[in-house]
């Protein structure tokens, strides 16, 4: 099992939750939550836990993709079980519609 994290700038706080997906064959979930804020500047934080060990380089590639688009200060817990590249991209999505819906600005 391999453990990564990535942090990316941000411009807008989140102030709601999403979760989305199921940890199983060839899926994943998405946890979003508002990021911790200590006075400073503005960021994202991710974690990824994957069964997939070796693959860094290709999670990097989707997350600095969807943080070419998405711009807010949250907490990403991804727990995944194999799911592909276009499964990740669609949870990410499908966390911050979520989370959009319930109020985040």
């Amino acid at each position: 099992m391999e453990h990564l994290t990535f942090d990316y700038p941000a411009q807008r706080a989140v102030t709601t939750r999403a979760h989305v997906g199921v940890v199983g064959s060839g899926d994943l979930e998405v946890l979003l939550s508002p990021a911790a804020s200590a006075g400073g500047p503005l960021g994202a934080h991710v974690v990824v836990r994957t069964s997939v060990d070796g693959y860094s380089h290709i999670w990097k590639s989707v997350l600095d993709r969807f943080f070419t688009r998405y711009d807010g200060a949250a907490r990403i817990e991804i727990n995944d079980f194999g799911a592909t590249p276009g499964v990740v991209a669609l949870r990410l999505a499908e966390a911050v519609e979520a989370a959009e819906e319930g109020g985040a600005v």
